[in-house]
């Protein structure tokens, strides 16, 4: 082939430079060969898909440097990189913004290697080429389309942020309302109460307009959480018994809680509230008769099946208690749990009453 070095000669038996030539000729993989001992490394050999690919003829090829491909978008430090391996005789391998002959880009993937005689010496610089624009498209394509996607993405994350916060906010302001009308339900009640003669119709109104309290501390309490969803049951106890303790300041036993932070669903406020402050209020009205002291204590655990929550006192035991025949409050409890689908202990202390329930928290949300 005309141009083609002939200093090299390492060929098999039969295999002479002409064939070795043809076989590159023909190759569609575009190669170039320059000369380092040379001025300016020129270009002494292409091949046909060499020229197809840049547009140049081999007479405005030979002699003159690969620079001439090169243009304004052409990688500074990418050439920077090339030229230093060529003047240290390694091989390098880059992807480079090319120019064609009519002026049009392509994205050139090359690579580099010395071609060495048998003492080492650097005879050429040969170049095997391939056309990557079509890849470098593909790129740039994905980088849109991965935008555009993390742009859509980030749209319906902020659209889905806004419906939950208006959920939040609703979901905060029926609570609000539930709690103010459940308040003045049990105003009503208590006003009742005050003007019914005492007896049994009176403490009935009495412990309705204390449940209903009751109620409406739990709604409170999650309007005050963030999540409307959950409600954190250790601040949830501690609140909801303080209020139980600040209405029976005649008694004299005080009230402990030992209650490790769960987050709970926010349907399970309403049935713990009335449970914790059925238990509560009983351990202090019947468990210390004529001022006596002692201790109520409420605790409450996670357990491998759910959560453990224990109400005792070391008050004067169920068996002491006065007798309520009118009284429902074991009967509310039990039903609570039983809509909570738990279990339920009763027991007595030494001395005292101790109330044991196993609530399952997988599952458990209440309608």
């Amino acid at each position: 082939m005309t141009g083609f070095p002939t200093e090299v000669t390492a060929f098999p038996p039969g295999f002479t430079v002409d064939v070795f030539a043809a076989a590159f000729e023909a190759s569609p993989t575009p190669m170039v060969v320059t000369d380092p001992r040379r001025a300016d490394n020129p270009v002494v050999w292409v091949n046909g898909a060499f020229m197809a690919l840049t547009g140049y003829d081999r007479d405005e090829l030979y002699g003159h440097n690969c620079r001439r491909l090169q243009g304004p978008l052409t990688d500074r430090s990418t050439l920077d990189a090339l030229r230093e391996a060529i003047t240290q005789g390694r091989s390098f391998e880059c992807e480079l913004l090319n120019y064609r002959k009519d002026g049009t880009s392509f994205w050139n993937g090359m690579t580099v290697n010395p071609v060495r005689d048998a003492d080492g010496t650097i005879l050429y610089f040969f170049s095997a080429q391939a056309d990557m624009t079509h890849k470098h498209r593909l790129e740039i394509a994905m980088r849109d389309a991965n935008g555009a996607l993390e742009r859509e993405v980030g749209e319906r994350t902020a659209d889905l942020r806004s419906a939950l916060e208006q959920k939040t906010a609703l979901l905060h302001e029926v609570d609000h309302r539930v709690k103010n009308n459940l308040q003045v339900i049990s105003s009503l009640m208590l006003l009742k109460a005050r003007r019914t003669p005492e007896g049994e119709a009176r403490d009935a109104l009495q412990a309705m307009a204390d449940r209903i309290g009751a109620l409406s501390t739990a709604h409170r309490m999650l309007y005050s959480e963030g999540d409307a969803a959950r409600f954190d049951f250790r601040d949830f106890t501690d609140d909801l018994i303080a209020d139980i303790a600040a209405g029976h300041e005649a008694c004299g036993a005080r009230v402990e809680t030992e209650v490790e932070a769960l987050a709970l669903p926010a349907s399970m406020a309403a049935p713990l509230a009335l449970m914790l402050h059925e238990l509560a209020s009983n351990a202090l009205r019947h468990g210390f008769p004529d001022a006596r002291t002692g201790r109520v204590r409420v605790s409450a655990r996670r357990a491998d099946d759910g959560m453990e929550l224990a109400v005792e006192d070391d008050g004067i035991g169920m068996a002491a208690a006065h007798p309520n025949p009118a009284g429902f409050g074991r009967m509310l409890v039990e039903m609570v749990v039983r809509q909570l689908r738990g279990t339920i202990a009763w027991s007595e202390g030494r001395p005292g009453t101790r109330v044991a329930i196993r609530i399952p928290l997988v599952g458990n949300s209440l309608p």
